[in-house]
């Protein structure tokens, strides 16, 4: 089982090369260490039926390639073929690591593409799969639950270290039976003790749980915290009136479930942002719920369908925080049906302050931008309607610049903005890194090799901070993007910049 610590990763925080690419800061080390033994028919009748060991098919680890192993063909993605190829894998895999997992969306969503691309592994790929154990960790680290599990679902999480993900995926969507049946079936696959135990239970063999609770603390495999808390989700009546268990030092994924079915859920504060996903069952309050869809949102983790979805799902009872944000998105939304212009004028921009302060401003834009483009507005709304419509996928159809737009948004929607003078800092770098066709030197010895995975990887670092960037770190990686041929990630970064970035 991958164990997730109670502190979130530092953004761009730099990775020892010498750390195993099995497990990032906050994934636990558990997922190298051996798999419980086998039960050994002494134990009981009841432990041998329930750990005979299924029929698996097995093909040498080397030929395997996990490395290559993706979701989108290559031609789909848009990537060149040696995106990786003449990287080392670890290497690649290190910088994987290494980018922040706060990319402003427009580069969240690239970088999505690039970890789901099916791409030719680099020449010394081997069984380690450093590369594919990155990608799948950084959707984790993200947040993004759905992408890491179908990565783990292409490849097929039989390996002990695939299916410590798998399980912990499993755990924080509350999918944890499909796990569990694959555990029972195939003892040999369960990451730790603790898990097989869980399993055993969930599938309704409590003997077999408490036998092999009992030999898990015989050979020193499980910690007196664990069994502390395993004995209460076996037998939660032999503790009633007993003192709430103290806070574990490491909180999983599978402690969390278990201390939620004891009936001591713990606090998502502080929790890694796949722990969010915990939180958007329909067994947790309605504010919790928004508050888990909104962080994950913010991160691209998360469709801003389900957000918007949720703002709809009922009044709000309260005022304040998150409950502005909803009420403004249904009073938007009445007026909308209401099919009246002038009160969507009045709500827009009420809406947008409010998500623009909530870090949503994006996904507003993404869910509203083509539905607002419909409406015939003016004024102060047409203007909010058209910056909506410029962070939103189709900004390269955005309707005529309404009164008042600068004239670089324009520019940037519909081509490439010409050569011309600006006295503003990070206008005067988009300028500059649209009108060059050459690659910043920095990136001369990764292009000259065949690295482009490397120097793209690097372009994101340097544009990370978003519109508080660096201007020059923002000039060079939107010019190595336009280099390269991704000129329309370029183009929604540079208005992502601009139309988000403080105002005077």
């Amino acid at each position: 089982m991958i164990a997730l610590t109670l502190l979130p990763v530092a953004g761009g925080a730099q990775t020892d090369p010498s750390t195993p690419l099995s497990a990032i800061e906050w994934l636990s080390d558990v997922v190298s260490k051996s798999a419980p033994p086998e039960t050994s028919g002494e134990t009981g009748d009841d432990v041998a039926q329930s750990a005979s060991v299924s029929a698996v098919t097995t093909v040498p680890l080397g030929q395997l390639k996990l490395d290559a192993v993706g979701i989108t063909s290559q031609q789909a993605s848009g990537l060149p073929a040696d995106f990786w190829t003449q990287s080392s894998a670890r290497h690649a895999a290190v910088l994987i690591r290494d980018t922040r997992a706060d990319l402003p969306p427009p580069l969240a969503q690239f970088l999505a593409r690039i970890l789901l691309a099916e791409l030719p592994a680099p020449a010394d790929s081997d069984a380690r799969a450093d590369l594919f154990l990155a990608r799948v960790d950084k959707f984790l680290e993200i947040g993004a639950l759905d992408q890491a599990e179908a990565l783990l679902a292409r490849a097929g999480p039989t390996r002990p270290e695939l299916f410590g993900r798998w399980f912990d995926i499993s755990l924080l969507a509350g999918s944890e039976d499909r796990a569990c049946r694959d555990m029972v079936e195939t003892p040999s696959i369960a990451p730790t003790y603790p898990a097989r135990i869980f399993c055993l239970a969930r599938s309704g063999d409590w003997d077999a749980a408490v036998v092999t609770l009992g030999t898990g603390k015989t050979l020193g495999l499980i910690t007196p915290k664990e069994e502390a808390l395993l004995a209460r989700f076996l037998d939660p009546e032999l503790f009633e009136g007993e003192p709430l268990l103290p806070v574990p030092d490491r909180i999983t994924p599978l402690a969390y479930r278990m201390h939620e079915a004891i009936g001591e859920p713990l606090s998502m504060a502080g929790l890694p942002n796949a722990f969010s996903h915990a939180n958007l069952s329909e067994r947790t309050g309605w504010k919790a719920r928004i508050a888990a869809a909104e962080r994950l949102t913010r991160l691209s983790a998360l469709p801003p369908t389900r957000l918007f979805a949720l703002y709809n799902e009922r009044q709000p009872a309260a005022s304040g925080g998150v409950w502005d944000r909803v009420d403004a998105v249904q009073e938007l939304e009445a007026a909308m049906r209401a099919d009246d212009p002038a009160t969507i004028g009045q709500r827009l921009s009420a809406v947008m302050r409010a998500m623009r302060i909530a870090g949503l401003e994006h996904a507003f834009a993404q869910f509203y931008g083509d539905q607002l483009a419909r409406l015939d507005l003016d004024g102060d709304a047409a203007l909010v309607v058209y910056r909506a419509q410029l962070l939103s996928k189709g900004y390269t159809k955005a309707t005529p610049a309404p009164s008042g737009a600068p004239h670089l948004w324009q520019a940037l929607a519909t081509g490439a903005p010409s050569a011309q003078s600006s006295e503003d800092p990070l206008e005067a770098a988009i300028i500059a890194a649209f009108n060059t066709d050459a690659a910043p030197a920095r990136f001369d010895a990764m292009l000259r090799d065949a690295r482009p995975g490397e120097a793209v990887l690097e372009a994101l670092d340097l544009l990370a901070d978003g519109p508080r960037g660096d201007p020059l770190d923002v000039e060079h990686g939107l010019a190595l993007l336009n280099h390269l041929g991704f000129d329309d990630v370029a183009r929604q970064t540079a208005l992502y910049l601009l139309l988000t970035r403080p105002r005077a």
